[in-house]
């Protein structure tokens, strides 16, 4: 057997020099496999481990490549599905195309033959029985394929209109993956049924053809759920049960008085639930960043959160009842009784009612087969410090939700839809220093607003990293020009408008002591254009690992300041080795331990905020000493009306007077975190990690 590497003698290399490795020699593969991996797919873990073996002994390297050539041949079939429907519709070029692979594996035999090499006969021939039966299994697949397809065609067709079960190229390929981008297998079958009552039947006619089911939605998820993960697969989507009802009232199990409710059908887009909330005068709580495509099956099964978690909490909470399918094919009801219109952790125990009916009659008139009763507590639903604990997909044993479709499949649910406080400000925080630094500015904000300060409360919470900015195109609101490292996004609400307005100011003044800068909008069109850039899928179409926080955030804030050092390191790292090594990075740890510095004054000093262009956003002056009330009303008056004179004010001056001159700033300032910065400054190259701007 030959080796794989190209013909050394032509490099003058002799039998025993080390041969350069390269990464690919398997033609056509166009995936993210390696070659190793592709190797051990088709012909096992000790194929691999005798082509190693063989890698030394190289000579012209013809044998190598053309049983190179047949794995590339099986692979660029079995990883595009229009190559496998051509070759299934034209029996004539699929034996032209199994004879050249055999032709291929019996000129790797012949030239074995003619050498006659004792030591290499053991392992060449191992070889090629592997490879043979590789062979023999890709041709034997399309005719199981074909008998498949005519009879899961026959079964399904039973359940639901034929042009409804595709097995055609395209729907293969728009379903083997989600906004991961991850893939795995293609399905052997996409199910799109018309209504609820199709689903039962569907799901027993798969388990009888031994297919694994996989739900699906919008195909939004980054956890890779609705991926499927064996070639006997079939994905069920769900997108066309997409009835949703308008708000009603109704006497919900336990409770003494109607509640606001929406029911939908799985495959409802989030957006028009919130819209038919909206058209009530309430709110939905469910908001994910995907809520333009994502679908309320899939807000159930990943248990999905978004900004008004802060408030409201994640889909578990606000969930009345819902109905699914088990694997079994049963319809399986799930009621929430006693629910407490909050989130499920604040009551002691939580009570469900399940009932079990007969999947082969329709829901609504469907033969009750058993109930029972479920108590799970309350707290056991998040750990301390958690929106959402993804290491508990169990839940206490509920059904459906955060099981990501393992346990069955949504097909409908009644959500509770809440009424929204009359007053709302937005405010849009930019931090231009080091993100660990400004990261105890949302413990901060979460705790102050937490106490509900005359009234006020926060009603919606994001944060958005660096890369997450960089990847939606994030345009600045603040006059330096550069992109901020990190950005918290927020939603205040009360029933008074100055506790509001006062509560709004306090957080600008949070976000300033962490040299920040801060944008408050009072307009229902300025806020929309805030919270744009979080509902933007450039970052998904990118495939960016930007990191972004909310209240169904699955690491503790105390401890987000850590998580942040952990996964920037490694990418610093990678950098920093392309230009001065180790030196480069511990220089820029330096500097992050540094004291930060503001653009107008010595650490900690406070700042004033710029006004960014739109109606109802105002500048936000923010001091260390007492604050001005009313210093964010949309046309930059105080509550009373009186206009807010613009300047900058020196901490603790509680307002009074300008700011003294640069100069004056300096001499009084912080002299050892000043020398600090211009020594490591004198040491650090312009395009390094740590870059500091604001150093005089």
């Amino acid at each position: 057997m030959d080796a794989l590497q190209p013909d050394a003698a032509a490099r003058g290399a002799g039998p025993t020099s080390e041969p350069a490795a390269r990464l690919r020699e398997i033609p056509y593969n166009y995936t993210s496999l390696s070659d190793r991996e592709i190797v051990i797919r088709l012909l096992g873990p000790a194929a691999w481990g005798v082509l190693e073996s063989l890698r030394q002994e190289r000579r012209t390297g013809r044998s190598a490549r053309m049983l190179f050539e047949v794995l590339g041949d099986i692979w660029v079939v079995e990883r595009n599905p229009y190559l496998q429907d051509d070759l299934l519709d034209n029996p004539k070029r699929r034996r032209l195309l199994i004879e050249a692979l055999h032709h291929r594996l019996g000129e790797i035999e012949r030239r074995r033959r003619e050498r006659h090499e004792v030591e290499r006969d053991g392992r060449v021939p191992q070889l090629l029985v592997a490879a043979l039966g590789a062979v023999e299994q890709f041709a034997a697949g399309f005719e199981r394929t074909r008998d498949l397809r005519q009879r899961a065609r026959r079964l399904l067709r039973r359940h639901t209109r034929e042009d409804n079960i595709r097995f055609d190229p395209f729907a293969r390929v728009s379903h083997v993956t989600d906004a991961t981008d991850w893939r795995v297998e293609y399905p052997f079958v996409v199910l799109c049924p018309d209504a609820e009552d199709e689903i039962p039947g569907l799901v027993r006619a798969c388990a009888q053809l031994g297919l694994t089911i996989v739900p699906r939605g919008g195909g939004t998820g980054y956890t890779g759920g609705v991926i499927p993960l064996s070639d006997l697969s079939a994905v069920l989507n769900t997108e066309k049960l997409e009835c949703c009802g308008s708000v009603e009232q109704l006497l919900l199990p336990g409770l003494d008085r109607p509640v606001s409710t929406v029911l939908t059908e799985a495959g409802v887009v989030t957006r028009r639930v919130a819209q038919a909330a909206e058209r009530a005068g309430c709110v939905f709580a469910v908001d994910p960043t995907s809520a333009d495509a994502s679908c309320v099956g899939g807000n159930i099964a990943m248990n999905a959160g978004g900004k008004k978690a802060v408030l409201y909490g994640t889909a578990v909470d606000n969930l009345a009842w819902w109905r699914m399918v088990d694997a079994e094919g049963n319809w399986l009801e799930v009621s929430r009784l006693e629910h407490n219109l909050g989130r499920i952790h604040e009551v002691a125990v939580a009570r469900f009612e399940l009932v079990w009916k007969d999947g082969r009659e329709p829901a609504a008139r469907a033969r009750e087969l058993r109930r029972e009763r479920l108590e799970i507590p309350g707290p056991s639903f998040r750990r301390t410090g958690l929106g959402k604990d993804v290491t508990d997909k169990f839940l206490g044993g509920l059904p459906g939700v955060q099981k990501e479709g393992c346990d069955g499949l949504i097909t409908c649910a009644r959500w509770i839809v809440h009424r929204m406080p009359p007053h709302t400000r937005s405010f849009c925080l930019e931090f231009f220093g080091q993100a660990r630094a400004a990261i105890p500015c949302i413990l901060e904000i979460k705790s102050y607003l937490d106490q509900r300060p005359d009234g006020a409360r926060l009603a919606g919470f994001e944060h958005l990293d660096e890369r997450y900015l960089r990847a939606v195109g994030y345009a600045t609101k603040s006059h330096r020009g550069t992109l901020p490292k990190m950005v918290l996004l927020g939603d205040i609400v009360g029933d008074d408008p100055d506790a509001v307005a006062r509560a709004t100011s306090r957080v600008v003044h949070l976000a300033n002591a962490r040299a920040g800068e801060g944008f408050v909008a009072v307009s229902e069109e300025t806020r929309r254009t805030f919270w744009l850039d979080r509902a933007r899928t450039a970052a998904i179409a990118r495939h960016t690992n930007a990191f972004k926080i909310n209240e169904d955030v699955v690491i503790p804030l105390a401890r987000l300041g850590e998580y942040t050092d952990a996964i920037e390191r490694p990418g610093r790292a990678r950098a920093g080795a392309g230009r001065r090594g180790a030196a480069a990075l511990d220089r820029a740890d330096a500097m992050d331990r540094c004291p930060a510095r503001g653009r107008h004054g010595t650490a900690g000093r406070g700042r004033r905020t710029r006004a960014a262009n739109g109606a109802g956003q105002a500048p936000v002056r923010s001091a260390a000493g007492p604050l001005h009330q009313g210093l964010v009303e949309g046309r930059g008056e105080g509550a009373a009306g009186a206009p807010v004179r613009r300047q900058r004010v020196r901490a603790g001056d509680g307002g009074r007077g300008p700011a003294p001159r640069r100069g004056a700033e300096r001499a009084g300032g912080d002299r050892a975190a000043h020398a600090c910065r211009r020594r490591q400054r004198a040491h650090q190259h312009p395009g390094e990690l740590g870059r500091l701007r604001d150093a005089p």
